[in-house]
C-alpha cells in the first residue's frame, strides 16, 4: 500500500462569505473566523512536521471588489496580530507571494516586516498568496527571463527560480474548501502533479479531523507522473 512522501500542502481558502450568510454574521466576522482557522491549521502542520504550507489568502481579483476595504480592516486589526504572534514564536518563516501594486503602504510595510523578522526560522515555510494571480505571475516570469539572456532553460531548477515559490518542492496536495472545483488562477505551474481535493466544507468550518482524513486518503493514492 502506498505511503506517499508529504512535504508541501496548498490551500484555496474558500467559503468565508457563505459562512457569514449561513450564520447571519458580517463579512468581517467571517474573515476573523477564517483567520483563526489559519492559526489552527498552522498548529496542525507544525504537529505533523510539514515543511511547507501555501495558502491562497487574497486573489488579485478580490482587490477589485467592493468588499476589499473590509479585508483591509481585518488585516490592520487582526492579521497584524496574527503575524506578530508568528514572529514571536520564532518557528515559521513567512513569504508573501503576489503583487504589491495598489496595496496600501501600511500593508506593504507589514508584509516586508513579517518576511524580514522570520527569515531565519526553519520549522515551517509558510507562503501566503496575497494579491496573487497566476497570470500576473507569468508576466513577471517572462520579464525576468527577458532580463536574463544567459538562463539555461534545460535546467529545471533555473526555471523554478523564476516563479514566486522558487526552488522548493511543489505541493503534493491542493485542498480547496467551499465546494468549487477549479484552480482560480492559483500557482498552476507548481500544481502540475498535485493531488486535488475539492471539499464542500466552508473554510471557517474546516477542522483537523477532515485535514487528517485528506492526508490519509492521499497516502493511499498510487501517484503517477504522466498520463
Amino acid at each position: 500500500m502506498p505511503n506517499n512522501k508529504l512535504e508541501h500542502i496548498a490551500f484555496i481558502l474558500d467559503g468565508n462569505k457563505r459562512w457569514a450568510k449561513k450564520n447571519n454574521l458580517t463579512i468581517k466576522d467571517a474573515y476573523r473566523k477564517g483567520l483563526e482557522n489559519i492559526s489552527l491549521l498552522i498548529k496542525n502542520c507544525l504537529e505533523l512536521k510539514l515543511p511547507y504550507l501555501t495558502l491562497f489568502t487574497l486573489s488579485s481579483e478580490n482587490i477589485k471588489r467592493k468588499s476589499i476595504n473590509n479585508i483591509y480592516e481585518i488585516i490592520y486589526d487582526d492579521f497584524s496580530s496574527f503575524l506578530e504572534k508568528i514572529i514571536n514564536d520564532k518557528l515559521i518563516r513567512i513569504k508573501i507571494i503576489g503583487s504589491k501594486k495598489k496595496l496600501p503602504k501600511k500593508i506593504i510595510e507589514l508584509i516586508d516586516s513579517s518576511e524580514k523578522e522570520t527569515k531565519n526560522n526553519k520549522n515551517l515555510f509558510l507562503n501566503l498568496a496575497f494579491n496573487y494571480g497566476f497570470k500576473d505571475e507569468i508576466k513577471d516570469v517572462l520579464k525576468n527571463f527577458l532580463n536574463n539572456d544567459k538562463l539555461d532553460l534545460e535546467n529545471e531548477i533555473n526555471i523554478k527560480k523564476l516563479f514566486y515559490l522558487g526552488n522548493i518542492p511543489d505541493p503534493d496536495i491542493l485542498i480547496r474548501t467551499g465546494g468549487e472545483k477549479r484552480l482560480s488562477n492559483f500557482i498552476m505551474y507548481n500544481l502540475t502533479y498535485a493531488e486535488l481535493f475539492f471539499i464542500k466544507t466552508l473554510w471557517p468550518e474546516f477542522e483537523k479531523k477532515e485535514f487528517i482524513k485528506i492526508i490519509n486518503s492521499y497516502n493511499k493514492i498510487s501517484r503517477r507522473y504522466g498520463l
